[in-house]
């Protein structure tokens, strides 16, 4: 994009790193935020979300003369809603400026035209594009933060938390931290100023970093394909040799890996966390592993006077990419105040469940729960099949029935049209049934449903479908 010369209050396109060309408005940043060193760039609240970032200024360019070529190339749903939200401001823009026309002293002077303003310069919320007498309905992403509005304040132990997150202790002795009334923080999320640090840049990692660096946030990365790192160090991550080196740097360190083997050997291997690990240093586990893995590696954490948290992840790549993962933390409490700016990066909503091991424990029944579903999805499609009924029909049924969701259509989907591009691992989804399976043969507990399931997965690895997204349990059923 060829650089342009902007001030506060412009509409521009703003493009950050993978992602395309999205309609924002240049705003001043916070007080504390500041700006990236030895980069020319602007603070740019982007419509249709939440999302603020330092955008280069090679990489904006105005809105209004740019704007047939973006939606030409540009053709999501929510593109659209973006530009329908700028478009929307225009005109109540130009409403208030025709009605402050009349206002003028009985001389007639009229001041000076100024730049148009989406919102006040120390007002980035987007709530300003809604009529603020009107109450969201369940399907405004807004919704759930109206409800937490109106909730009991949290309690005053949690002060520190409080002024930008809503906490809800239930009678589980779980919390839940989920980024508050856009309102009362400002649009925008205040990123902390420790250091942070990421081993892992899979499928779910590589999403998780790009919304700490796009949420200003300080990172340090690693990964064992030492190319991945590359795209991240172009949008401003630092590069850490080994796993050591990147915990010896940084005051926070999240990795996030494959299964419990690989989990252990980047703490306990040559190089590893363990050996970077000092009082005070703060080291987070994103892995879905079992509730054993989790218990030694929080002690061997712990036994170097290091804090251990653990927070693996509910969802898929997309929601990683889109920063709406589900987070279950356990653990060291401090350690995930601590983490509360990277957790609004990252995700929508994330729950404290006490004492290590216990994320780890619902962790797997969620994805028990999940990889018997989307097998059971899969038989019923082949079934339809088989007994001559339209698969696309039973599709249409599902979606307009009480099992309704996105998960089902976006994985029927998929199965429809044969693209079985990873959004989760199916050897992931089966490993998780297999520990699962463990867990309960460990509480004494029957898990019948999962043992089926985890034998369909079994055999669609076997027709190397490993690599494949989980709905190609799909051709299990097939061959």
């Amino acid at each position: 994009m060829a650089t342009v010369h902007l001030r506060i209050g412009d509409l521009v396109w703003g493009k950050l790193g993978r992602y395309p060309p999205w309609p924002g408005k240049v705003v001043s940043p916070p007080k504390d935020l500041k700006k990236p060193r030895g980069k020319k760039c602007h603070f740019v609240k982007f419509f249709g979300t939440e999302d603020h970032a330092w955008i280069k200024i090679e990489q904006l360019k105005p809105y209004h003369p740019h704007k047939e070529e973006m939606i030409k190339i540009n053709k999501g749903k929510r593109f659209q809603q973006a530009v329908d939200a700028v478009e929307e401001f225009l005109k109540k823009a130009k409403g208030k400026e025709q009605g402050s026309d009349g206002k003028g002293d009985s001389k007639g002077k009229k001041s000076p035209n100024k730049p148009l303003k989406i919102l006040e310069e120390d007002d980035e919320d987007l709530s300003a594009l809604r009529d603020p007498s009107e109450k969201p309905v369940k399907n405004d992403p807004h919704f759930h933060h109206f409800l937490l509005s109106q909730s009991e304040k949290p309690a005053s132990s949690m002060e520190p938390i409080s002024k930008r997150l809503k906490i809800i202790e239930e009678d589980t002795g779980s919390t839940s931290i989920q980024a508050a009334d856009s309102t009362a923080i400002n649009g925008s999320i205040t990123p902390t100023d420790k250091r942070i640090g990421f081993l892992g840049l899979g499928l779910m990692g590589s999403g998780i970093v790009s919304n700490l660096l796009k949420m200003g946030h300080v990172v340090t990365v690693w990964n064992r394909t030492a190319e991945k790192c590359d795209l991240f160090i172009q949008e401003g991550a630092r590069l850490g040799r080994t796993p050591a080196e990147v915990v010896s740097m940084c005051d926070i360190t999240f990795s996030c890996v494959s299964d419990p083997k690989a989990a252990k050997d980047l703490v306990l291997g040559p190089s590893g966390v363990l050996q970077g690990i000092r009082p005070g240093k703060c080291y987070v586990e994103m892995s879905t592993v079992d509730p054993v893995t989790i218990a030694e590696l929080s002690q061997s954490i712990t036994t170097r006077g290091g804090r251990f948290l653990e927070a693996p992840v509910a969802g898929s790549q997309q929601l990683s990419n889109d920063g709406l993962l589900v987070i279950l933390a356990a653990g060291d409490r401090s350690v995930y105040e601590d983490c509360s700016s990277c957790f609004q990066a990252m995700g929508k909503t994330s729950f404290f469940l006490g004492e290590a091991g216990n994320a780890a424990k619902m962790m797997l029944i969620l994805n028990m729960v999940q990889g018997s579903f989307m097998a059971t999805i899969a038989e019923g499609l082949t079934l339809a099949q088989a007994t001559g009924q339209s698969q696309q029909t039973l599709l249409d049924i599902l979606c307009q029935g009480h099992m309704a969701s996105t998960f089902v259509d976006q994985k029927c989907q998929n199965i429809l049209q044969g693209n079985f591009k990873p959004d989760y691992y199916l050897k992931h989804i089966q490993k998780d049934l297999r520990l699962a399976i463990s867990m309960g043969d460990m509480a004494n507990h029957p898990t019948p449903m999962a043992a089926a399931a985890n034998e369909v997965y079994k055999r669609a690895k076997a027709l190397d479908q490993s690599d494949n997204d989980m709905s190609a349990v799909y051709r299990a059923y097939i061959h």
